[in-house]
């Protein structure tokens, strides 16, 4: 009885130990086929660029409460930099922040396909009316005044999907951050505007997937 309940023990212990090693070995060989596609692939983020920024309204207002209202029309590119990948932008955003404020409202960038080594080219535009600024925002627009420009970082925001052949990947998170200084005229002047302010940038972003 004795005996029987061991040999009937130790057959139980020998199959968990098989399905543990059969687990074990899968994990193994599925994590060995994702690192050789991605030595295969070489998967690389997009290099985006903003190429300029059209400045129609950068109004501050002059009493209390403050707020700022903008109104500006931006193109940015993208390049997917990658011979054997293509890439779907499915859903991704667009807003101007000011130092570390967002200022305009997210405009939506039509869903994009890229193929390999492929360049998309879009130009939103991008509105913010009466957005509360805080005093101490206020503050640093009072020196950007005296300095006659202004420092705007274009976000974009979205998710991307990588496609090889036929496969589509999963949901990946994209970031990107595109400096934009703004110049309004000569310090004195503190931030004239007029009707509409063209500014040529070719400004590197900064990318995270």
């Amino acid at each position: 009885m004795t005996a029987k309940h061991c040999g009937h023990h130790d057959h139980r212990r020998e199959k968990h130990r098989r399905i543990f090693y059969g687990i074990a070995a899968f994990v193994v060989l599925v994590l060995f086929v994702v690192f050789l596609v991605w030595v295969i692939l070489r998967p690389t983020k997009p290099q985006f660029i903003l190429r300029d920024a059209t400045v129609y309204a950068f109004n501050v207002s002059a009493s209390p409460p403050f707020s700022l209202s903008t109104s500006m029309q931006i193109t940015i590119s993208a390049k997917n930099r990658m011979d054997r990948v293509g890439i779907y932008y499915q859903k991704l955003d667009v807003y101007a922040t000011y130092r570390g404020q967002q200022v305009t409202l997210p405009t939506m960038l039509p869903a994009t396909f890229q193929g390999h080594n492929d360049y998309t080219v879009w130009s939103p535009f991008m509105y913010g009316n009466s957005v509360p600024v805080s005093p101490g925002l206020m503050g640093a627009l009072e020196q950007d005044q005296n300095v006659g420009a202004v420092l705007l970082n274009i976000k974009i925001d979205g998710r991307v999907k990588w496609k090889v052949g036929t496969w589509f990947s999963g949901r990946y998170h994209l970031n990107a951050n595109c400096p934009a200084y703004i110049k309004f005229g000569s310090p004195n002047a503190g931030i004239p505007f007029g009707p509409v302010m063209k500014f040529a940038l070719a400004q590197y972003c900064t990318v995270d997937v």
